[in-house]
């Protein structure tokens, strides 16, 4: 079987071509060929019409003057026949016994020395007693068919090339534009980004699939951009905290001999290292999220004990008031990454400036409410569709305490995804800044 695309369909329509042209010309030749037969049948009734009359009118000679005719009595003796048949009879003085209407066989006819001949014989009654039997030869009836046969042999093999070759012809016509689309495709790599597959006209099957590869290609080129910038934005965040660290223990072992501050350095080489550390379990949960590998626990979680839980640990620890409120709603999910949403709201508030956090926790039929809302600055202008966005920041003043990676609200979307919710960001009531609400799945 060929390997090409091209050449399978041409050879399955050259096949499907041969055998239908096979049965085609099989047809003609059956048509033709009753034709033939037909042709010569009604020949022989016209001379055997003409005879008749002739004889009827008392002429009996005309029959003698017939290429192939004879003329029996009652009793089956030849009364008159053509000189060309000599002694041979066209009917034998049983089939004369034996003709009641019009009869129309075939037979053979052996004249003297010569070889049978094949002949058409119509015989019927005439005068009453009187049987008159016309022939005529079926050799250039034959002949015919066998020249009939020799020309559709011989033009079947040269109409299945012509097909074959049209086919062909017509199938690199529809696959050219495939054949573009593979040779651009090839040539595209990591260096030209940039670069689409060329537009095919029409709105067929191929131009539709050339369209669905462009749409393909612009939304890989967007996620190879997006995995380029998070390695990037991973390696710069990474590199700070190291750094720090690098520079903190070498002050400490430059200062042995003072203990405070080697103590100092140390302190401010594990703080990085646990913000290091940070960052590397976000970026691993990010990971996990995308991968569809973040593991979730399902037990009934009440959102309101654990905001009003985690606003008692956090307000101490970011320096803002924390109000919660709301009505209890129990989903299904896991605690613990629950307590990382609302730290990573409160926190990312904190980090914007807020000095007051307001939860709000409501119900409707079939989800849980949760919104977090501060008194801060709100999304900067054109930024909030990228919000939950990884590496993505605000242009607020930051205090200390966040990470200031621009995870958190990447962290909280891929948390909110996993519980099977959904999670959106806008600016306004009822503090007047940032206000993020995410939807659950109740118990």
């Amino acid at each position: 079987m060929p390997h090409s695309l091209g050449a399978r369909v041409t050879l399955v329509f050259a096949v499907g071509a041969a055998a239908a042209l096979v049965l085609c010309l099989a047809l003609l030749y059956l048509i033709l060929s009753r034709q033939l037969v037909t042709a010569l049948d009604d020949d022989l009734r016209a001379r055997s019409a003409d005879l008749v009359a002739a004889v009827a009118a008392g002429d009996v000679e005309v029959v003698v003057r017939d290429p192939l005719a004879q003329l029996y009595g009652p009793e089956g003796a030849v009364i008159a026949g053509s000189a060309a048949l000599g002694d041979s009879r066209l009917l034998s003085p049983d089939g004369v016994h034996r003709v009641r209407a019009e009869e129309l066989r075939t037979r053979l006819l052996a004249r003297g020395e010569e070889a049978p001949t094949a002949v058409r014989v119509l015989s019927q009654r005439v005068g009453g007693d009187g049987v008159l039997s016309v022939a005529v030869s079926v050799e250039p009836l034959h002949e015919a068919r066998r020249r009939l046969l020799e020309v559709l042999v011989l033009a079947a093999p040269l109409l299945v090339a012509v097909l074959a070759v049209a086919g062909w012809l017509v199938v690199r016509a529809a696959l050219r534009p495939v054949d573009v689309l593979t040779r651009e495709a090839a040539a595209i790599s990591t260096f030209e980004a940039a670069r689409g597959l060329p537009p095919v006209p029409g709105d067929d099957e191929i131009a539709r699939l050339a369209r669905t590869l462009d749409a393909m290609l612009r939304r890989l080129r967007v996620a190879f951009e997006r995995e380029r910038a998070f390695v990037d934005d991973a390696s710069h965040e990474l590199r700070t905290p190291i750094a720090v660290v690098l520079g903190e223990l070498e002050l400490a072992l430059s200062a042995v001999d003072d203990p405070e501050e080697v103590e100092r350095s140390l302190r401010a080489a594990l703080g990085e290292a646990q913000r290091l550390s940070r960052l590397a379990e976000d970026l691993l949960l990010l990971a996990r999220a995308q991968a569809g590998s973040l593991v979730i626990r399902r037990e009934p979680a009440d959102l309101l004990d654990l905001a009003v839980t985690e606003a008692g640990r956090l307000a101490p620890v970011l320096g803002a008031r924390i109000q919660v409120s709301g009505e209890p709603a129990t989903v299904v999910g896991d605690p613990d990454r629950l307590r990382q949403v609302l730290t990573n709201l409160a926190r990312n508030s904190a980090a914007a400036g807020a000095t007051t956090v307001r939860v709000r926790v409501a119900r409707d039929q079939a989800r849980a409410i949760l919104e977090v809302a501060d008194d801060g600055p709100g999304f900067p202008p054109g930024a909030r569709d990228q919000a939950f966005e990884r590496f993505v920041r605000g242009t607020g003043p930051r205090t200390p305490g966040g990470s200031g990676a621009g995870l958190g609200l990447s962290i909280v979307r891929a948390i909110v995804t996993a519980h099977g919710g959904t999670v959106e960001a806008r600016n306004g009531d009822p503090l007047g800044g940032a206000v993020v609400t995410a939807r659950l799945p109740l118990a």
